[in-house]
């Protein structure tokens, strides 16, 4: 991180988590794990994950298809400086451009230097205004503080901000009375307070992770199926390892026909050789059973 001529050693870490609850797809009569396949809509095969290309589609309905080196010749910013452009007040930043935060976190050796900052902001009010390559894209991102830490949140563009004039009524004739205004700021006045996040409560999320709960603990529950064990945690199947145990099954499977083919045809000659007659009971002589190949990918 650098301002003028301070450069501070330091790293980024995701100032959020997503505490919601991860819910599988299954069959519901014995909780097999659902697969999804991707299926190519011309023809309905299934396609390798080597073979999937990113495409874009035109509003007239053309695809253009983009190469691994199409977006190699894109521009790739690779600097991990977070470097400050200057500083606004934070008042001309609205709320709704900002995105993602992170927590920037001080090398020992830059501690001080972190410090001189983090208090700089604090006391003038302002954020800094950085750029900052995140993911190998560069995008602009706001500095600001909170508590002891500075955070960075990055800023939507604005061509990422809808118009309100996209929406619909809002152009109406329809002016409150001034008794109705004074009432509503009476109604305002009367439900004032300051914002303390902890008053409120997830009352969803608890009541699934009760629910859950009590199933667990009332034994309402399902083993897992044998088939979704090689499967668990959606890990991918190693092809090449499928195919050659359903060739060495093909195999083998032939081997044991061809040995009980080879039996029989070799009982019907000893009888023939032994003078039995040509009306003897035939034996039929089984083909190779047919088989179908599933592989999750």
């Amino acid at each position: 991180m650098s301002f003028g001529l301070v450069n501070v050693p330091v790293r980024l870490y995701s100032a959020t988590e997503n505490h919601d609850l991860s819910f599988h797809q299954v069959r519901a009569s014995d909780g097999s794990r659902i697969r999804l396949r991707r299926i190519a809509q011309a023809d309905g095969e299934e396609v390798a994950y080597r073979d999937i290309a990113k495409a874009y589609e035109s509003e007239d309905g053309q695809t253009v298809v983009l190469t691994d080196e199409d977006f190699a010749s894109l521009p790739n910013r690779s600097s991990k400086e977070i470097a400050v452009e200057r500083f606004v007040p934070a008042s001309q930043i609205d709320p709704i451009l900002y995105d993602k935060p992170y927590y920037i976190e001080p090398d020992a050796l830059g501690a001080k230097a972190y410090a001189l900052l983090r208090e700089s902001l604090r006391d003038s009010d302002r954020v800094a205004i950085v750029t900052v390559a995140i993911r190998n894209r560069m995008t602009i991102a706001a500095l600001r503080v909170k508590d002891d830490a500075i955070l960075l949140q990055t800023l939507l563009w604005p061509d990422e901000i809808r118009a309100t004039k996209e929406l619909n009524h809002l152009d109406t004739d329809t002016e409150p009375k001034e008794s109705e205004v004074a009432m509503a700021r009476m109604l305002i006045e009367s439900m004032a307070g300051d914002f303390e996040p902890e008053d409120y409560e997830d009352d969803y999320q608890q009541a699934v992770e009760a629910l859950v709960k009590s199933k667990i603990e009332g034994g309402d529950t399902q083993t897992k199926p044998a088939a979704d064990a090689e499967d668990d945690g959606g890990e991918v199947v190693d092809l090449l390892a499928a195919l050659q145990r359903s060739v060495d099954r093909a195999k083998a499977s032939r081997s044991d026909d061809t040995s009980s083919t080879d039996s029989k045809r070799g009982d019907v000659a000893g009888r023939s050789r032994r003078g039995r007659a040509a009306s003897a009971r035939p034996y039929w002589l089984p083909g190779p059973p047919r088989c179908r190949l599933a592989v999750d990918l």
